[in-house]
């Protein structure tokens, strides 16, 4: 009598290439699309819930920031650097592209922690917190960028016609945010301390890259930005809407590209590892 013995295996999607990854992928990013906006409404509505003015605080806290810097400045305290447009238009839009990744990141690092009911109950993919997570970043950009409006109005000044292309300049800072946001989300469910200090180290961060100055000529700042990609993009958008050039288009593209690679790598990481949130979070 012949006997047959059947080896049960784990499912593991390593060994059916990456091809069949990405389409898996892809699958569930379609499927969960009412998913990801329905938690994406639920997050925004829950900031602004029970705050009296709402929304205007995406129009209060940059002008805060930015009059800060004025001072400062004018002090003697701070160096702005060399700029050619009024610096309220130059450091809001440069706060705008940096709150885009900063929010984004902080947010998304903290999806899978803040939805640890939801997971251990609730079967479904756990990119989709993260991607509704990073979204709260639009929101606040958007409002940001009509303040902006306003200051070209106020100024009398127009912005270049290169700005219809800065959506397309947007891209790589918000894949990047979504990468780094999907394996800090993973880390932070594992150490509490990744979404503590992020807060801290992304403040850090901000004052390393000229977002509220130029670019330093000379110091110590000088060499830290050029190998800064996040100076790159931000710099480029901005330098798109003020001037319509592109000074520094090789670090803006070898940006693009890492931000492209961080994202692939840790899309992939975050799904060959997603089964197993709910046994760590």
């Amino acid at each position: 009598m012949d006997e047959s013995i059947i080896t049960y295996e784990p499912d593991n999607s390593l060994r059916r290439g990456y091809i069949y990854i990405f389409r898996e992928i892809w699958y569930e990013f379609t499927k969960n699309r009412w998913l990801t906006f329905q938690l994406f409404k639920r997050d925004f509505f829950s900031i602004y819930k029970q705050s009296f003015i709402g929304v205007f605080w995406a129009f209060i806290m940059p002008l805060i920031s930015v009059g800060t810097f004025i001072i400062l400045n004018r002090s003697g305290v701070f160096t702005i650097g060399e700029i050619d447009v009024p610096y309220p238009i130059y450091a809001i839009l440069g706060l705008a592209f940096w709150q885009l990744f900063s929010t984004g990141l902080v947010a998304s690092s903290n999806s899978l922690v803040k939805a640890g009911s939801m997971i251990v109950k609730i079967n479904f993919s756990k990119k989709s917190l993260v991607l509704a997570s990073a979204g709260q970043s639009i929101v606040p950009f958007l409002i940001q960028f009509i303040l902006v409006v306003i200051l070209f109005f106020t100024y009398k000044i127009s912005p270049h016609i290169t700005i219809l292309l800065f959506p397309l300049f947007i891209i790589p800072i918000i894949l990047l945010t979504i990468g780094f946001g999907l394996i800090l989300s993973l880390l932070n469910g594992v150490v509490r301390d990744f979404g503590i200090s992020l807060s801290v180290f992304l403040t850090f961060l901000m004052f390393l890259t000229p977002v509220f100055y130029a670019k330093p000529k000379v110091g110590i700042l000088s060499p830290i930005t050029k190998f800064n990609p996040l100076f790159y993009l931000v710099q480029t958008p901005r330098e798109l809407i003020l001037m319509g050039v592109l000074s520094e288009w090789k670090g803006f593209l070898y940006s693009s590209i890492l931000s492209l690679v961080i994202f692939i790598i840790f899309l992939i990481v975050f799904h060959l590892t997603e089964t197993r949130v709910a046994e760590r979070i």
